[in-house]
């Protein structure tokens, strides 16, 4: 490169030709990159105070070296400022506050400054470089890219994309797959980020929007827009499943993506080193999609639990192992598939579990409301399963149950409602015996029962409820309070609540006189 500066006019633009071809920059930038060298080796030459500046002729070659000086009256830095008397003689236009052009010769390059050059304009183009990677693929995020394996470091791959590199990151490969160089690979670009080491492309073969990519080229309707695939859940290189739905009543997409013979599907098997992959038609009716997502197995029952985003799958017994997969993968990728967590049961663990549940909710009837066991079991069975439901339901649902009568329905009412102001009470005193302080219990929306469990868990004044966060009370996973079904929403008004005597004793501190006295 030190010839680019030293080279004749012909053989200056013929470099800066050559480099912006080969390295796909503005050849604009490698003018520019030869002019800052050739400004660097005149300040070396001329002195690094002057303010020095350099021209090329993009057409010609030809270039132009010269300083800058500022006309004042009485200069301070003789370097870049001049008076106006000896500015009049190199320009006799001059006048004070104008900046005039000193002409300066040639500069002759040395072994050191032809090196410093050629690291300038390295460096320039390197960069120049950089950017028109990072603005080419920046945009192209998500798309599928052809490239050729360079090298791996590290467990990542690198791969050469033609005008730059990407790479596949060890958890971005499908497992087991070993690329070696030389293979030409095909990926998804996941990600372009600008680092300071250049810009980033981060390629994919593990992603579920890969498979997406790999369908829509190989089944032209889902091209076109006709068949969409709504969800994709992987076990990379191991089984897939996606869930796919036809905007055309006419055209079945199950069919459309296995293709003739399964022609379409293996293409997408082969491309991911044979990953077995189950397409399900779709369905907005998530219990249908569910039972859809559990193939090949049979499905006799879901129960779905809206609250939690659960989902109780009923399976005959012996489909049980098909329906949970080896290692559990079928369940797992249904999960995925459907965004639910789906928990597998027998009918016969079912049947158990219904016959446990209606004797303790018979069995706490019988207790609490102080009747036998028929009458009790007959409560279950017609669907009331908690205290409050029997004490606060219309009472002519009650009496319209067979055998039951007004009287018998208010009687039972009755014994509800006294049951339940016992369960508060004993909470009270429980709730005392811990030391929550009464302003805690006097927060709307807290039952005795709730301050009880918050004392257990040592949360026991204003301050201590203030201070937890809303997921920290009422998560459904792992919140104190998440057996009581309170919302975000009411979680974030108790701690606001909790929190307001903060707010009121920060205004009583701002009102009070500066000598403290009231």
């Amino acid at each position: 490169m030190a010839t680019a500066v030293t080279a004749n006019r012909a053989e200056l633009i013929a470099i800066a030709d050559a480099v912006a071809r080969e390295k796909s920059i503005d050849r604009t930038i490698v003018i520019e990159a030869m002019e800052d060298a050739i400004q660097r080796a005149a300040r070396a030459r001329y002195g690094a105070e002057n303010d020095i500046r350099a021209k090329i002729d993009p057409k010609g070659g030809e270039t132009r070296l010269w300083r800058v000086l500022e006309v004042v009256e009485e200069p301070e830095d003789f370097f870049k400022q001049i008076d106006l008397k000896g500015a009049l003689k190199k320009d006799k236009d001059a006048k004070l506050g104008d900046f005039i052009v000193d002409p300066l010769p040639p500069v002759e390059f040395g072994r050191i400054a032809a090196q410093a050059a050629k690291q300038v304009i390295v460096q320039k183009v390197r960069d120049a470089e950089r950017d028109r990677q990072f603005e080419e693929f920046k945009d192209r995020q998500g798309e599928i890219i052809t490239g050729v394996v360079k090298r791996a470091e590290f467990g990542h791959v690198v791969v050469d994309l033609g005008k730059a590199e990407g790479v596949i990151r060890r958890d971005q490969q499908i497992p087991r797959e070993v690329l070696k160089p030389g293979d030409r690979v095909r990926s998804l670009i996941a990600s372009v980020r600008r680092e300071p080491r250049g810009p980033q492309i981060f390629l994919s073969r593990s992603a579920g929007d890969f498979m997406k990519k790999l369908f829509a080229q190989e089944v032209p309707e889902i091209y076109d827009g006709i068949i969409e695939i709504k969800a994709v859940a992987r076990d990379p290189g191991s089984r897939a499943k996606i869930g796919v739905i036809s905007r055309d009543s006419s055209i079945d997409p199950v069919g459309a993506c296995v293709g003739m013979k399964g022609s379409r599907v293996q293409a997408v098997v082969q491309e991911l080193q044979g990953e077995k992959i189950d397409i399900i038609p779709w369905s907005p009716d998530v219990a249908t999609f569910v039972v859809n997502a559990l193939q090949p197995a049979e499905v006799a029952k879901v129960v779905m639990d809206e609250e939690d985003n659960r989902i109780d799958v009923v399976v005959p017994d012996d489909q049980l192992s098909l329906a949970i997969g080896r290692r559990g993968q079928n369940v797992r990728l249904a999960s995925q598939l459907t965004g639910r967590q789906i928990d597998i049961m027998t009918e016969a663990d079912e049947s158990e579990r219904r016959q446990k549940e209606f004797t303790e909710k018979s069995a706490m009837f019988e207790s609490e409301l102080d009747v036998d066991e028929t009458l009790a079991q007959l409560l279950v069975a017609e669907g009331f399963s908690e205290l409050e439901e029997v004490a606060y339901v219309d009472l002519s649902e009650l009496a319209s149950i067979e055998g039951f009568d007004d009287d018998l329905a208010g009687e039972l009412q009755n014994r509800a409602v006294e049951a339940l102001d016992r369960r508060e009470a004993a909470a009270r005193e429980e709730r005392v015996a811990l030391g929550v302080e009464d302003d805690v219990a006097a927060i709307e929306g807290l039952t005795e029962a709730m301050l009880v469990v918050l004392g257990k868990k040592g949360v026991k004044t204003l301050d201590d409820l203030g201070d937890l966060a809303t997921d920290e009370l009422v998560s459904k996973s792992n919140g104190i309070l998440k057996d009581f079904g309170i919302s975000e929403d009411d979680g974030n008004r108790i701690i606001m609540a909790a929190r307001a005597h903060w707010f009121a004793d920060e205004s009583a501190g701002e009102d009070a006189p500066a000598d403290g006295t009231r």
